[in-house]
């Protein structure tokens, strides 16, 4: 399958990385293809290194003003014109999505398919991985969204919680499977 993830591309901290190295190499020894923003920098880079060397396929969509950090040698690596092409792009090359740690991008990307996911548009699995609490706030207040009637459908339709890597990718197989 061809699980997007949305992540940072900053250089993080072990307690980060390795969490993002040890999904890469799940994923890639599953015989999974990552698709991912195409950096080669930062923990997108991590987690692009750990799947090629398991084995798996990289399956990048820079955006034309980041074309320069593209990682070289992906087995395919799209160029979009801006961001909302690039998000489009990512989540009809995906049959599944994941969402590590991040800044503003990663949160536009979360919410871009959360909210595709409300209103039916989409039915694909997404799994945000909390590594070390990092989104502990952010589940809280999704759970108060849900609580008073912000959420259409129950938020354990939209996003399954995941805190390990392995508990992420076994989500995502189990929920691909049925298909």
């Amino acid at each position: 399958m061809n699980i997007c993830v949305f992540l940072s591309a900053a250089d993080l901290d072990d307690r980060y990385t390795r969490p993002a190295r040890d999904f890469a190499r799940l994923l890639g020894k599953g015989g999974h293809s990552l698709v991912w923003g195409g950096s080669d920098s930062g923990l997108m880079k991590v987690v692009a290194d750990g799947v090629e060397e398991a084995g798996g396929r990289l399956i990048g969509v820079s955006v034309d003003f980041l074309a320069s950090k593209a990682r070289p040698g992906a087995d395919e690596m799209v160029i979009a014109r801006d961001l909302a092409e690039r998000k489009k792009l990512l989540l009809e090359k995906a049959d599944a999505v994941v969402i590590m740690v991040g800044g503003t991008g990663t949160l536009d990307e979360a919410t871009e398919i959360l909210e595709l996911k409300k209103h039916g548009r989409t039915e694909k699995p997404v799994v945000l991985l909390n590594t070390a609490g990092f989104y502990d706030g952010l589940r809280e207040q999704f759970r108060r969204m849900e609580e008073e009637g912000f959420l259409p459908r129950p938020l354990s339709e939209l996003v399954f919680f995941a805190d390990e890597p392995a508990g992420a990718l076994a989500y995502l197989e189990e929920s691909l499977s049925g298909r």
